[in-house]
């Protein structure tokens, strides 16, 4: 088999020649074959979530801690939904900081800085150099507990210390099913068209606290964090729906510095971020004002990604991931998004974007749970089929998502 270098992948990177017992066989790059191929080759093992047509694919690599690496509405042939960092991948170091392999659902804790931080060490300056990802969440394997054709459950327990001096003794739960069309009309009342492509998936992810101590508010709470990577381009467009009668910011737009009014516009019950992988910026949805929904929409290509999470029946708090002192450590958001862009030195870890989604942090008692769900949908399809989806979830028109930074 020849093996095509980076370069000639990014910047020719047309075709990669697979030998079947049928012959030679063309995998374009961009579709879920060559991603799957491409993760053979570098010796990443991982189970796939198969409909019984075929047609709905979900990737899941179990040594990366049980993320959905990508999926596919139409099968091997099918687009590859998920970002995946060749690059890095394929370098196959491993970095004692942070390892950005990408993949479209990924499980992280919060918070991320802050007094209880639990990426950076009591008394360190919260700056990059500091920064750190707990392993169990990077590089140790999550366990397969329990797999069938459309389920795989993993565990997981860790020991974790925050910027505080707490420590957490944890217990991971993650189970990753496959969605069948009837499951996704059902849970969103929808008519989804006979001739659309689409792909779901749903993720039920549990920490409980097997130590001998009660999780406190003064001491630190812990959230779970779900992230998903995915491909930008020029014309996708992130918009998520923001609650209008209530008070208090709308967006915190102060992750990298104040995202630029051409990048981020908020009208109207939705806010709308523009998508190309060209200028490093992250958003975050207050818990005040957030719904359980996030889109996003690629137009040249017709692909519609709704992102569900759970919320909790009562008011909670959410714990804040933003680096250095804090006014409130309790002032987290619901719902989160970044578009990649080169740093300072012009460098760049992508491109690609994210849409993430978190638990509220809960005090808890020894043997008590807490849990965070989300459903990932992707749709692919004509504007005139998605577009009655879009105005029914979200109350927006999928022609002014379209038009918006273009």
């Amino acid at each position: 088999m020849k093996i095509i270098n980076l370069k000639e992948k990014l910047l020719v990177g047309i075709v990669i020649i697979l030998i079947s017992c049928g012959g030679k066989k063309e995998v374009n790059m961009g579709s879920y074959a060559y991603d799957a191929q491409f993760l053979k080759d570098n010796g990443v093992e991982f189970i796939e979530l198969v409909s019984s047509d075929g047609n709905s694919k979900v990737m899941i690599v179990p040594v990366w801690q049980g993320r959905v690496m990508t999926t596919s509405a139409s099968g091997d042939d099918g687009d590859s939904y998920g970002w995946i960092n060749y690059r890095f991948i394929q370098e196959g170091k491993v970095s004692p900081q942070f390892n950005p392999v990408g993949g479209e659902e990924r499980f992280w804790l919060g918070p991320e800085g802050g007094p209880f931080s639990l990426y950076f060490k009591r008394g360190q300056e919260q700056v990059y150099e500091n920064w750190m990802v707990p392993s169990v969440i990077d590089t140790e394997a999550f366990v397969i507990e329990s797999q069938d054709s459309s389920n795989v459950r993993f565990v997981k327990d860790t020991r974790l210390t925050n910027a505080s001096g707490t420590v957490f003794d944890i217990n991971i739960e993650r189970q990753v099913s496959l969605m069948d069309t009837e499951e996704v009309i059902a849970d969103f009342g929808l008519e989804l068209p006979k001739n659309v492509k689409i792909v779901a998936y749903r993720s039920d992810n549990k920490i409980t606290n097997i130590g001998n101590s009660p999780w406190t508010k003064e001491g630190g709470l812990v959230s779970i964090w779900m992230l998903g990577c995915f491909n930008p381009s020029s014309t996708t467009t992130v918009f998520i729906p923001y609650k209008k009668n209530v008070e208090g910011a709308i967006v915190n737009d102060e992750y990298f510095g104040k995202i630029p009014e051409d990048r981020l516009i908020k009208e109207d019950g939705i806010i709308y971020f523009k998508i190309d992988g060209k200028y490093r910026s992250k958003l975050g949805v207050p818990a005040l004002r957030a719904t359980n929904l996030c889109g996003s929409y690629d137009s040249s290509k017709g692909v519609l990604t709704i992102l569900w999470c759970s919320l909790p029946e009562v008011p909670s708090v959410y714990v804040n991931g933003q680096w250095g002192e804090q006014e409130d450590p309790y002032a987290g958001d619901v719902i989160n998004s970044y578009n990649d862009g080169p740093v300072e030195d012009g460098s760049i870890m992508g491109p690609f974007y994210e849409i993430e989604t978190s638990s509220p942090g809960e005090e808890l008692v020894p043997g008590a749970s807490l849990v965070h769900i989300q459903k990932v949908i992707h749709i692919q399809g004509k504007d005139e089929q998605l577009a009655p989806i879009v105005q029914k979830l979200f109350g927006a028109d999928l022609d002014v998502i379209k038009a918006k930074f273009q």
